[in-house]
């Protein structure tokens, strides 16, 4: 099992193929229906007060109750994949099947996208701190800043390759 820490560069993704087993950590962003529409938004506006390049995107919301993914196929997440990744986003962490425009923009982008196992209170786990720093009105599906240690994944798309 190899760790990635955030940021990540195309040379930590080197070497990496599908079903492998990661863990990643550092500093994550949690988005899902709601904020990632609104990110890329920010991102056609050139807005974001963030640093995107080498980062990586949890698709859930977050809650005191904790994390888990949410399902990373709906229109309003898969829809926002390309332009992420374009923007330097290398992991988009979540669940189910992507569809092919979205395995060509990971792979055109040098993107992977990681699932792993919705299991909330092993996910909440790993998360060390917590800051809202986008979409405050959205209430849990805001945009959040997590400082996690070893979320655990299994690399699903990589390399214009699915498990």
């Amino acid at each position: 099992m190899r760790n990635l820490q955030t940021p990540i560069s195309d040379d930590d993704l080197a070497g990496l193929s599908v079903g492998d087993k990661i863990t990643i950590s550092g500093t994550i962003y949690t988005g899902r229906d709601a904020a990632l529409p609104q990110l890329v938004e920010l991102i056609e506006r050139d807005e974001v007060p963030f640093d995107l390049n080498g980062t990586a995107i949890m698709h859930t919301a977050f809650s005191d109750a904790g994390i888990a993914p949410t399902t990373s196929s709906k229109v309003e997440i898969e829809s926002t994949i390309a332009p992420l990744s374009e923007s330097g986003v290398k992991v988009h962490i979540g669940k189910g099947m992507l569809g092919d425009d979205t395995l060509n923009a990971l792979n055109n982008n040098n993107s992977i996208f990681v699932i792993t196992p919705p299991v909330a209170a092993l996910l909440t786990s790993k998360v060390l701190k917590k800051k809202c720093v986008l979409f405050e009105n959205e209430g849990m599906e805001a945009m959040f800043e997590l400082e996690v240690d070893e979320i655990p994944g299994i690399i699903a798309i990589k390399d214009g390759k699915r498990i």
